[in-house]
């Protein structure tokens, strides 16, 4: 049976600004959740070594797996075998996975909205059924274990993702431990989607490993780690699940590329270099809190991480989608429509990604500005 899923309307959004850059026009691409800086200089130095020195195959770097064992015991006290990590070609695949590992067709499967679009369409995909939880300012629009714990029946799983997409709320440690709760007492698999962990200007990101030891686990390197290109993230299964992920990858996925996975083990240890990004950001979401308000944009999502501001502007339209295209044409600034992340209320919403240069950030606000006073 044939499954029909939404498009991905930023990708529409994008490829008309790409059509606009290539008739001339400036353009500011403020649209996705892509880092405007590149992977580590020592990681695209080891790259070039490897393409100089290594025919590469198929392969899954055990190295890497050791290093994010590491990682997990050094940033979240948490001791993991590095036989749980499948090493993929980005988080996508990784969510993928973990649906086919954790769940049969039919399933329920909570999850937030606003979230992330791919969430609903994987799942539809998967002929699982998304069970969408409507957050807004008063849950910091996030799911809470109060939430989870009104499901009835309750659902076989939820995915979790602090920081949000396209929110950037975060999940306190308190909260997490309340859902893991929950989630352990109504038999519900737990799904964290973990990708901006290192991307926060609240404090340090709690893993939902640190309280549910048979969670799933997505992550990449596309984001703090700025690799989007690369295409390499990992999928930390529990060792029930193991032997099934690891059947689906062969089959699906095959794996990871060689190179990125070479590039991905030097990336870790570029900390100074990636932190550098992280207040570059930090000064970035500082210019758009500080400015936003004055163009009418009074409602907005608590950017707690990630890189991105989501901001009503119910009182200019309820056609985002139609909004951001004028915008974009207009101005040259390129945002998304929050009709990807929330089919219902999404309509009267847009995000802003500040993944891009602070010059970037200040150019976009010197266009904008006008732009809203004269619609306001």
């Amino acid at each position: 049976m044939s499954v029909r899923i939404d498009p991905f309307h930023a990708i529409a959004i994008s490829r008309l600004a790409h059509e606009l850059k290539a008739q001339g026009r400036s353009i500011i691409h403020m649209e996705f959740g892509q880092p405007s800086t590149g992977a580590p200089k020592a990681a695209i130095g080891r790259a070039h070594h490897v393409l100089d020195t290594d025919g590469m195959g198929y392969w899954e770097s055990p190295a890497l797996r050791q290093r994010l064992s590491r990682h997990y015991a050094e940033r979240y006290g948490v001791a993991v075998e590095d036989e749980r990590f499948v090493i993929t070609c980005g988080a996508s695949p990784a969510l993928v996975l973990a649906l086919l590992s954790a769940f049969e067709p039919g399933d329920r499967v909570a999850l937030a909205r606003p979230g992330y679009v791919a969430y609903r369409n994987t799942l539809k995909s998967l002929h699982l059924e998304p069970v969408e939880i409507a957050c807004g300012p008063a849950d910091r629009y996030q799911l809470t274990a109060a939430h989870l714990e009104a499901l009835d029946p309750p659902p076989k799983g939820v995915i979790i993702a602090s920081p949000a997409n396209p929110t950037g709320t975060i999940i306190e440690a308190a909260e997490l431990a309340r859902i893991a709760a929950v989630c352990r007492e109504r038999g519900i698999r737990i799904v964290s989607d973990e990708i901006y962990h290192g991307l926060s200007y609240v404090g340090p990101c709690r893993s939902m490993l640190e309280f549910e030891p048979s969670a799933l686990i997505v992550s990449s390197f596309s984001k703090y780690f700025s690799m989007v290109a690369w295409r390499l993230g990992w999928l930390l299964a529990p060792d029930d699940l193991l032997p099934a992920a690891r059947a689906y990858v062969g089959n699906l996925f095959l794996t990871a590329p060689s190179l990125s996975q070479h590039a991905g083990l030097v990336a870790m240890d570029c900390r100074d270099e990636l932190e550098g990004h992280v207040e570059v950001y930090r000064r970035n979401r500082a210019l758009l809190l500080d400015a936003l308000p004055g163009l009418g944009l009074r409602e907005i999502a608590p950017p707690d991480g990630a890189f991105y501001i989501y901001a009503s502007v119910a009182h200019l339209t309820d056609d985002s989608l139609a909004f951001c295209k004028d915008l974009l044409r207009d101005t040259g600034v390129a945002t998304a429509s929050g009709v990807d992340f929330d089919p219902v209320e999404g309509r009267r919403f847009i995000r802003i990604s500040f993944a891009v240069s602070t010059a970037e950030v200040e150019e976009a606000l010197r266009r904008l500005t006008p732009w809203f006073q004269a619609r306001s």
